[in-house]
């Protein structure tokens, strides 16, 4: 499986869709492009596996494997990408602003949903980042 996120970036924030397939999934947010500085910037572009992760603050989630310099990178739910994120990517349900978004949880169950089917029947899942 191949999830493809297409970012826009802007100075307090990066903007983003996800799809699979060419189907629109959801909206994403994330930190601003710092040149890929831990805690601060969103990852580079590029293409990363996905395995999932438990953990007990965040529940079931996505971790972002492969991320060169950066580790824990994760897909989780937040809906403001300053204040929730340290470098990791939330879905959201729609976009409020730069690096804002809105009901995240509800974007996070499709994601989880249609990756973990993919991982639990063996698939391998990756994930592409490129700009839009």
């Amino acid at each position: 499986m191949e999830l493809v996120l297409m970012r826009e970036y802007f100075s307090t924030g990066t903007n983003g869709g996800l799809y699979l397939n060419g189907t629109f999934l959801c909206h994403t947010i994330e930190l601003p492009w710092q040149d890929n500085h831990v805690g601060c910037s969103c990852i580079p572009e590029g293409r990363y596996a996905l395995r999932k992760r438990f953990s007990d603050r965040k529940k079931w989630h996505l971790e972002v494997l492969g991320v060169e310099g950066r580790s824990m990178i994760l897909i989780h739910p937040a809906n403001n990408a300053m204040k929730e994120l340290q470098g990791c990517i939330a879905p959201v349900t729609s976009i409020q602003g730069e690096g804002l978004g809105s009901y995240s949880l509800r974007a996070m169950d499709v994601v989880r949903r249609t990756v973990y089917k993919a991982l639990d029947a063996k698939e391998q899942v990756f994930l592409t980042v490129k700009k839009k």
